[in-house]
């Protein structure tokens, strides 16, 4: 199936509006972006199995753990999109940066990979209803990630 040029670029603003909220710590907007049930796949980080969360929870998590860090940037590029009828894939390469001043080394962390995110028209647009990073390379502290969780393991992040 071909996909509209509008759909393309519905999909991308999708994406891209995930990770600008978090950069701008806009947790409400955050919500907006995700369907009802959303699987989250964050393995290729932490481990264990991917899990799946409601956009409140997703929201808690992420504001709680990315809300601790002092920015964050995440940037993604090269979007590859398919549909089938109300459903999508987008693909892409990201860097992410996360930044957190601490007494026990560099301030930074700095990783790099693919996201694939899978989407759902509704009758709002398009809601994302997986998140899959994996991640490929990393630069810097990860240290910071284990400070600005307390020490946990999140649940949905």
């Amino acid at each position: 199936m071909t996909t509209t040029a509008q759909d393309r670029n519905d999909i991308i603003e999708a994406a891209t509006r995930l990770f600008w909220s978090i950069d701008t710590r806009d947790w409400d907007a955050l919500a907006g972006v995700f369907a009802e049930q959303v699987t989250l796949d964050y393995t290729s980080i932490w481990g264990g199995q991917p899990a799946v969360a409601t956009p409140a929870q997703i929201r808690g998590e992420w504001s709680t753990l990315l809300g601790a860090f002092d920015a964050t940037q995440h940037l993604l590029g090269n979007h590859l999109v398919t549909t089938d009828g109300d459903r999508a894939e987008l693909t892409a390469v990201f860097q992410a940066v996360h930044l957190l001043a601490n007494p026990f080394g560099s301030p930074r962390w700095t990783l790099g990979g693919t996201y694939r995110i899978t989407l759902t028209r509704g009758a709002t647009g398009w809601l994302i209803d997986t998140v899959t990073m994996t991640a490929t390379w990393a630069d810097g502290n990860k240290d910071i990630l284990t400070l600005a969780s307390g020490g946990r393991r999140p649940t949905a992040a």
